[in-house]
């Protein structure tokens, strides 16, 4: 199965990112460890922030096959 891999604003251009990018799941695979796959030792200011299947969650949760993991910059508002 496969899982699908989202970046946004910001952080799709540091990373050089396309919009989706689907890849096989790995057992065992957290959100953080696809953060670490991707951003390949990129500086990226501040802090990132993750969902899970469009749930905010944080870089421990497992990844499961079908899941769909994305990745924001921090948001401001005003």
């Amino acid at each position: 199965m496969m899982i699908k891999i989202l970046c946004f604003a910001s952080l799709r251009e540091v990373l050089d990112f396309p919009p989706m990018l689907e890849q096989p799941s790995v057992p065992g695979e957290t959100v953080g460890s696809i953060w670490t796959r991707i951003s390949s030792g990129k500086s990226v200011q501040g802090s990132v922030l993750c969902a899970l299947n469009a749930t905010y969650t944080d870089f421990s949760t497992e990844v499961r096959d079908g899941d769909e993991v994305a990745f924001f910059p921090p948001v401001t508002g005003g």
